[in-house]
Parts: C-alpha cells; structure tokens; sequence
C-alpha cells in the first residue's frame, strides 16, 4: 500500500478536492425524517455511503455521534469505515484522540493498527499534551502507511488561549505543531502523511509553506468559512488543501441524488486548488 499522503494527492487529483463530513447530528436524523436512535443512525450511515463512495477524496465520520448510542452506534461505525475503505474511499477518522504513553498507544492502534476493526486511512490528534506525546499514533502511522492529521489552528475562539501562546523563541504553539508535523513529512514524495488542521475561519494561518503535507480547512459553508478565505489562509500551499465540508452537503439529504449535487457545486467552488 502506498503511504496515505500519495494515496490523497491521487483522490485529491481525480475526485476533486474535497472532505466530506458524516456526522449524524440529532437535528439533522430528525430533518431526514429518520429516528433518533441507532436504526435512524444506520439509515444516515448507509445514504452517506451510497452518495459519497468514490465520489469524494476523503469521508470523515464524526466519531462522537456514533460513541452517543453506545456499543451499537461504534458498531454501525464500524460497518461505515469497513464498506468505505474496503471499495477505496479513503477515511479520516474525526477522533481527536491525544493522552500519553501506553493510552495514546492504545488509541493508535485503535484507529490506525490494520487488525482493528476500526482501522481507517488516517485519524485526527490533538497534540495539546505535547507534540511528542503523538509518537505512537506518528511511529504507527509511518509503519502501516497511513495518516495522522494533527491539530493545529483550530476556528473555535477558546482555541487561541492555548494556540496562539507564545514559546520562548517567539513562535505560536500552533506554528510549533505545524513545524514539528514538517519534521515528520521531511523527505515524502509528493505530499506526506502528517498533516494539520487549520480553520478556514481564522484571520491568520501558521506559516504553512514547509510543511510538505496535507492541510484540512474545517469551518467551509455552514460556518462561514468561503473559498477566499481558504485561498487566503493556504498561500502558496493551495495544492495541499483539503476543505472539509459537512453541514453544507449533509442538509442536502437525505436524497443521494440531492448529496451529489451538493459535493458537486461545492467542489465547483474549489477547483482553484487544482488549477
């Protein structure tokens, strides 16, 4: 298997540069006529998959709407995870998983060990515990050829308490998790495997030029996030760009045909990135 950074270029390439969230919210089960509980969860799952498989570059289920209904919703997750990746639709677990030692091992081999009945493409960290308390998810990853998107800058105002925190040679905590995740990716062929979450809805990004790896923009459409802004906030790394759009298609549903046609106006809206 080719490592998850050359495997996303070539999505990104022939499927257009796109994320697409699945995240079965309450409100929107109950806006697609379906039962809030784990029945109405596996109907959402299955009307995702049928609209989304080998259509977008990259599927990102919300793992917290699925842990709400308890073993049957990681169930039905599991069952989500397993048809995607099984017919080549690369899968970004939204876990935001980050602790320490023998925990954060346990978390990396949940998500990215290929024996899990969990394993997807690629999952997000939250490296506020240290950078270097990612190592297994990292060391893993790098081992099984598949990815790790670390957060960085992230659009919820609480996030610049701890983010824009200064370290003593002057850079932002953020600009240090975009550097280290560099460190990472040093070498890579065509885009590495270790990238970053940036808001689309910030003023300012980190400096983002030497990080030779993919950058998820979350915050596009329902949260007010434009495709200038994430012009604006890539530079010159437009290329690596992955904006990551969930509320804005999801309330298309729940007719596929109507899914489609949302993913496809707003890859329409992207094709900058590919220019």
């Amino acid at each position: 298997m080719k490592p998850f950074g050359q495997r996303l270029a070539g999505a990104l390439a022939h499927r257009g540069p796109l994320c697409v969230g699945i995240d079965p919210h309450p409100r929107l089960l109950a806006d697609w006529g379906l039962t809030v509980d784990v029945d109405g969860l596996e109907t959402f799952c299955e009307l995702c998959v049928e609209a989304f498989d080998g259509v977008v570059a990259i599927v990102k289920p919300q793992v917290a709407f699925f842990e709400v209904f308890g073993s049957a919703g990681i169930a039905v997750l599991e069952r989500t995870v397993e048809v995607l990746c099984s017919s080549g639709t690369l899968v970004l677990a939204d876990a935001k998983r980050g602790d320490i030692g023998s925990t954060m091992d346990a978390y990396a081999r949940t998500w990215l060990s290929s024996d899990s009945p969990l394993c997807s493409d690629a999952v997000t960290v939250s490296p506020y515990l240290g950078f270097g308390a990612l190592a297994p998810a990292l060391d893993l990853a790098a081992e099984t050829r598949r990815g790790v998107f670390v957060l960085a800058a992230t659009s919820n105002p609480e996030g610049a308490q701890v983010q824009q925190a200064r370290v003593a040679d002057g850079r932002s905590v953020a600009q240090v998790m975009v550097d280290e995740a560099a460190v990472r990716n040093a070498g890579a062929d065509v885009l590495g495997s270790v990238g970053v979450v940036v808001g689309a809805t910030l003023t300012e990004a980190p400096d983002l030029s030497a990080l030779h790896g993919p950058i998820l923009m979350p915050g596009v459409g329902a949260q007010g996030g434009t495709p200038d802004d994430v012009r604006r906030l890539a530079g010159d790394q437009l290329r690596a760009v992955v904006p990551n759009v969930s509320r804005e298609v999801l309330r298309a549903g729940p007719s596929v045909s109507a899914l489609r046609d949302a993913v496809a106006r707003t890859v329409d809206g992207f094709a900058f990135l590919q220019a």
